[in-house]
């Protein structure tokens, strides 16, 4: 076989998910299942065989995973604080009555990704975007919700998981920033086509209803989960990489917030099972990709950068930018943008998109967020060859520390 037949099991569990939506959880933890029987009987995990080699793994992904699923959950929790706390439904106040006031709230997701985590401004933006078109969303409203996220995230070393990964490696912020510029191009093509698609759909709401009054206490509640969030992230990238890699702080710091408030104000318990679910979901394919054995990566060049974020949409971004990373030779701010927007592409390409999936379930069908979100695979591409066009190709780039 001219390459490993766990590739062939991780794409039909891709092609089960992506053709049978409505089953997707048993199919990632079926497909998980059955790599990891392949595994233990015919090969090894990374050089390691058999169980020993399935803990030594495991033992090595675990605070990722365990990050996820607390973000993930928390978030969930999160966005229906929001969404009690009545904001939302005050936005039409400050949103231009038309396509635009859609785009503006693209907008306002893509500035929060830059210092939040994306799956937090992508659960916000989406429970914002549910009260402002009374709870009608287009799929592709949702794919360019999502997309936002991503791009907001992909040039800030705080916004995405892969572009802390390069920061703790020795690149620079200044050198990620770069990547805003393929981003920013990238939401034009996206956010006006999705802002008119959703108008059309359901029109954005011109006024709030007038007996809405603002929930204080819930809005606290989110600012305090938020900031917790940041703080942690802060923190665990300072400690040394042994250290940094041993607990996973973000995950547990937004469950502990949430749990300390909720004397103060009892949360919505009843958005638990769906989101753990997600969560679930989630890294089963995570960590069936972490078990993919792939070596190496083509030469370092511009069609192996594009080609990544292609990849991500269907393949953990996680790995891949490890081993970019190791293999050294990349414009690191066009990695980070092809990694961290691509998999904006596909529903569970991203931790974001799962986790608007998980709000919004029609968005789980891969046919219609690629028919319907059309403008994300377009604007990946125009926002890749626009920064070819104004940056060039740097290898390794010009702010590295």
């Amino acid at each position: 076989m001219p390459f490993p037949f766990e590739f062939v099991l991780f794409g039909a569990t891709l092609l089960g998910v992506a053709i049978l939506h409505r089953y997707t959880l048993a199919i990632a933890l079926f497909g998980l299942l059955l790599i990891t029987a392949y595994k233990l009987v015919f090969t090894d995990f990374h050089g390691i065989p058999g169980p020993a080699g399935l803990i030594e793994h495991l033992a090595g992904e675990w605070v990722l995973l365990a990050n996820l699923l607390g973000l993930l959950v928390g978030f969930a929790i999160l966005s229906r604080h929001f969404e009690l706390s009545q904001l939302p439904q005050l936005l039409p106040r400050v949103l231009p009555d038309d396509w635009k006031g859609g785009v503006v709230l693209l907008a306002m997701v893509f500035v929060l990704s830059s210092f939040l985590d994306n799956i937090a401004a992508a659960v916000i933006g989406a429970t914002a975007a549910s009260a402002v078109y009374r709870q009608r969303l287009h799929v592709g409203y949702l794919a360019a919700l999502v997309a936002a996220a991503n791009a907001g995230g992909s040039g800030s070393v705080v916004g995405d998981t892969t572009t802390t990964m390069l920061w703790l490696d020795g690149v620079a912020p200044l050198e990620v920033l770069r990547a805003y510029v393929a981003a920013v191009a990238a939401f034009f093509v996206f956010a006006i086509p999705a802002a008119r698609q959703q108008q059309k759909f359901s029109p954005i709401v011109r006024d709030p209803a007038p007996d809405v009054r603002l929930d204080v206490s819930r809005v606290l509640v989110v600012v305090f989960i938020l900031v917790g969030a940041i703080v942690a992230n802060v923190y665990a990238n300072s400690l040394p990489a042994s250290s940094g890699d041993a607990f996973p702080f973000i995950g547990a710091t937004v469950i502990g917030i949430i749990l300390l408030l909720t004397p103060w104000r009892r949360p919505d318990w009843s958005v638990m099972p769906g989101a753990v679910r997600s969560a679930v979901f989630l890294l089963a394919l995570v960590v069936a990709a972490s078990m993919m054995p792939v070596a190496g990566l083509p030469e370092a060049s511009p069609q192996t950068a594009f080609g990544l974020g292609v990849v991500s949409a269907v393949f953990d971004n996680i790995p891949l930018t490890r081993l970019a990373l190791e293999q050294g030779g990349y414009d690191w701010a066009a990695l980070a943008y092809a990694v961290g927007f691509g998999g904006s592409m596909i529903w569970f390409g991203s931790s974001a998109g799962v986790a608007v999936a998980n709000l919004f379930p029609e968005a789980r069908s891969v046919g219609q967020w690629l028919r319907q979100g059309w403008h994300v695979a377009v604007g990946y591409v125009v926002g890749f060859v626009v920064f070819l066009i104004i940056l060039g190709w740097q290898p390794e780039g010009p702010y590295l520390e």
